[in-house]
């Protein structure tokens, strides 16, 4: 390793830290910022580059690399629509034996479709 790559791996270990620290600490950012002495875009800049870094260390998900895991239906599904007066927080319930799936009313239309679709895939 060189002198850069070390450089860098210290300061992201620093950064993450700090996140840490902010995030568990119970207070806003802003206000642990100023507890700590940190200047509020210098936290964000950090933070950012902490997301980076976690982003490229998760491997890359190819749509053809996605696994297709079986799922063993003992039961045909069961659908349940809610009407609109409803207090709970699924609009459609989908139970297929031991499995529940909840369509919520803010769920999208690409989710939705995407949803369904993988259930085509289910054995």
């Amino acid at each position: 390793m060189n002198t850069a790559t070390i450089t860098k791996q210290y300061r992201l270990n620093k950064w993450i830290e700090i996140v840490r620290e902010c995030r568990s600490s119970g207070q806003t950012v802003s206000a642990w910022c100023a507890q700590n002495h940190i200047n509020l875009k210098s936290y964000y800049y950090w933070l950012k580059r902490v997301r980076e870094a976690a982003c490229e260390t998760l491997p890359a998900l190819q749509p053809q690399n996605l696994p297709i895991v079986p799922v063993d239906f003992s039961a045909s599904p069961t659908v349940q629509n809610f009407p609109e007066s409803s207090h709970t927080t699924s609009e459609i319930l989908i139970h297929m034996g031991a499995v529940t799936l909840e369509i919520r009313n803010h769920a999208s239309a690409t989710l939705i479709e995407h949803t369904l679709r993988a259930l085509q895939h289910v054995r």
